[in-house]
């Protein structure tokens, strides 16, 4: 039997950060959730709130707190463009900021503390696909930049705490996941394709619709998660997590349309500053180090994920910024 622990996690009402609560909680550990609320819903996490072993805690992880824990998951932060871009300060705040709070409540409390960083630290790649070697291209002045040299820096952050300090870190580099709770007006393509197709609208693509993304069904990310932060002391990452299966993007907005049944046309739009054109994880770590793969295709989570979206009421969410 897994020994019970008592579980930090920032940003635990946003999409991922709630299904970790929930998983964490049925295994029968002590759950913190902490959130502002930005970008998440206190719906994600409603059904968590009357169980014994669960806390909901509203803060903001730029600001110190004090909590005795055994283990941190750090995946507070916007991760829409629309959503990091809009307040670009507080952004760089929230990962540079935030991870030194964390990473100090780590270092008190002896704790294990995983950083949820990001595959945008590769930027727009040259080397495909994308080992964790390679050391990226990104624009440290470009408008995306408060979110990629944000998680650039925490990750910076989290190997010093552990070269000065011996703390037990782990990093995680998140690639393209979609699945149920995500917010409808996040801005990602995977939520704003499937709002589209469900309302009647037309699809928009930005750019020629060639460019290419990996998507990772939310239940593997979380299993990634989880064995990263309980694996081998020896594995500190970074390590991809992400499915590598690459689909370009006029093939997802065609795979929605057909498992939606719309009759949306796709219309086209130009392609915003810094995009990258192409994104795929190679997980050969997460492979050989935490017997990781992902189970679930793209065509049966994206099934799942429209039957989530056709069963709310897309009344009751807001857009968080002016950007959508």
């Amino acid at each position: 039997m897994t020994a019970i622990k008592r579980i930090l996690v920032t940003g635990g009402a946003g999409f991922l950060g709630s299904h970790l609560c929930e998983r964490l909680v049925g295994e029968g550990h002590d759950v913190i959730c902490l959130d502002n609320f930005f970008t998440s819903q206190k719906a994600n996490v409603a059904h968590l709130l009357d169980l014994p072993n669960f806390e909901l805690i509203r803060h903001d992880v730029t600001m110190p707190i004090w909590l005795e824990v055994d283990q941190i998951y750090n995946l507070a932060c916007p991760a829409a463009p629309g959503h990091y871009q809009f307040n670009p300060i507080k952004t760089m705040k929230t990962s540079v900021s935030g991870a030194i709070n964390m990473l100090g409540m780590a270092r008190r409390c002896r704790a294990r503390i995983l950083q949820a960083s990001t595959s945008e630290v590769y930027g727009d790649p040259e080397v495909h696909p994308q080992p964790e070697s390679y050391r990226g291209s990104v624009n440290p002045i470009g408008t995306r930049a408060c979110y990629d040299e944000g998680k650039r820096a925490a990750e910076t952050l989290f190997m010093d705490y552990h070269r000065m300090n011996k703390l037990d870190i782990r990093i995680v580099r998140i690639f393209n996941t979609y699945g149920p709770r995500m917010h409808p007006f996040d801005g990602r393509v995977v939520s704003n394709f499937i709002r589209q197709a469900l309302s009647g609208e037309d699809i928009t693509i930005y750019g020629d619709g060639t460019q290419t993304r990996s998507f990772c069904y939310r239940d593997d990310l979380i299993e990634g998660f989880i064995r990263m932060m309980n694996g081998s002391s020896d594995f500190i990452g970074p390590v991809n997590i992400g499915n590598p299966g690459e689909f370009t993007i006029r093939e997802l907005a065609e795979l929605t349309i057909e498992l939606t049944g719309t009759s949306s046309k796709l219309i086209y739009e130009p392609l915003p500053a810094d995009d990258p054109t192409r994104r795929q994880p190679d997980i050969t770590l997460a492979k050989k180090h935490l017997d990781w793969n992902p189970t679930i295709p793209l065509r049966e989570g994206l099934a799942k994920t429209i039957e989530w979206f056709r069963g709310i009421d897309i009344d009751d969410y807001r857009p968080p910024t002016p950007n959508f």
